[in-house]
């Protein structure tokens, strides 16, 4: 439990105050965020700004969450642009500087392993967003990762039709050190194997769309082009790379190709025909409970108030909320991602696609 609890006299007089935003790194954050402070305050740390759901879409909830349950709380952030040296950096900061939590979206989960110990040592709860961190985490908010791959895995088999005994794959994985591209990669094989041939099968390093571009290049060069029936990519940015390889290759019709996160991009590429599918993951649940067990725990409060699971890490139960996966195609953006507020129908169909969406009915 988190042992710097203000007393009862400073929580009643304590001053309101907004969520300090730091914009970069927490290496840029001032030195006196926490340490002069009487505001709770609450470490967010985020993996990179490739993938476009991070500061677009969590950091923002994340940030506006916190704010709504614990108006004296301060939000310092930092982003490790995918590198896990920054991430170690800053989760060190984090801890001289006192921070009462962390919300930590790893970068590479064993790495930062003992970055979360050091943390746990000096009494400052961790919150594992998104990502199953290694280490003594204190709580863990995320999605089945297993089920993500299942829907994907389906879809693509739907997508290539009933007969699918000759049809020959690309598998475009994510990141293995993110313990979220294992559970993709393994709901999506219990779907596939045995029912396509996959052709070729790439792990991508820190989920960067440039290296899946050079890896579906590389799978067009070695398999021909009309020899891959299908793609399964673990998300929208390596789908984007993925489709980008097939059109400089003069690929047409492009194959099915799956992704996950629903960026607006592959929203709009999935109404053009160019992606099939998306997997849809509810950034404001996740962002609510996420922000609802960190600000918990750098109150000490019980985190079980907020958990609606478990999960073991570390050798230890953790308590979890664990939120449920959605697919989407053309046919379901409506009653879906703008059904929820995701987007709205003008977001999506900007000038280039509205012929499109007329097509698909979303307008």
């Amino acid at each position: 439990m988190k042992a710097r609890i203000r007393d009862a006299a400073t929580a009643v007089t304590a001053v309101s105050t907004a969520v300090v935003l730091s914009a970069c790194g927490a290496d840029d954050a001032s030195d006196d965020a926490s340490g002069g402070s009487d505001a709770t305050t609450i470490g967010l740390l985020l993996p990179d700004s490739t993938t476009a759901r991070w500061e677009t879409q969590d950091r923002l909830l994340l940030e506006r969450e916190i704010k709504d349950r614990c108006a004296d709380c301060e939000v310092e952030h930092g982003n490790a642009k995918g590198e896990v040296a920054a991430q170690q950096e800053q989760m060190d900061s984090m801890i001289t500087r006192g921070v009462d939590s962390i919300v930590l979206v790893s970068v590479d989960s064993r790495a930062l392993a003992g970055s979360v110990a050091k943390a746990a040592d000096a009494g400052i709860p961790v919150i594992a967003y998104d990502r199953l961190a290694e280490g003594p985490i204190s709580g863990y908010v995320s999605f089945d990762g297993e089920e993500v791959g299942r829907l994907q895995g389906q879809a693509l088999l739907t997508a290539m039709g009933e007969s699918t005994d000759d049809s020959q794959i690309v598998m475009m994985n994510g990141d293995l050190s993110d313990p979220n591209a294992v559970a993709f990669k393994k709901g999506a094989l219990s779907v596939l194997q045995g029912k396509v041939k996959i052709g070729k099968e790439y792990d991508t390093a820190q989920w960067r769309t440039e290296t899946a571009h050079m890896n579906m290049s590389s799978a067009i060069a070695s398999l021909g082009a009309e020899s891959i029936d299908g793609v399964y990519a673990a998300n929208d940015g390596l789908a984007a790379g993925s489709i980008a390889a097939l059109k400089a290759n003069k690929v047409d019709p492009l194959p099915p190709i799956t992704g996950q996160d629903a960026e607006l991009r592959a929203v709009q590429r999935i109404v053009t025909g160019d992606q099939y599918m998306t997997v849809y993951k509810p950034f404001a649940p996740e962002a609510s409970a996420g922000a609802a067990m960190a600000v918990a725990a750098a109150r000490g409060d019980s985190l079980d108030e907020v958990a609606t699971d478990t999960v073991t890490a570390d050798g230890r139960t953790v308590p979890a909320v664990m939120l449920t996966p959605v697919p989407v195609t053309a046919g379901t953006i409506e009653d879906t991602l703008v059904k929820d507020g995701a987007y709205t129908v003008e977001q999506i169909c900007t000038p280039a696609v509205q012929a499109a969406c007329e097509r698909v009915g979303l307008t």
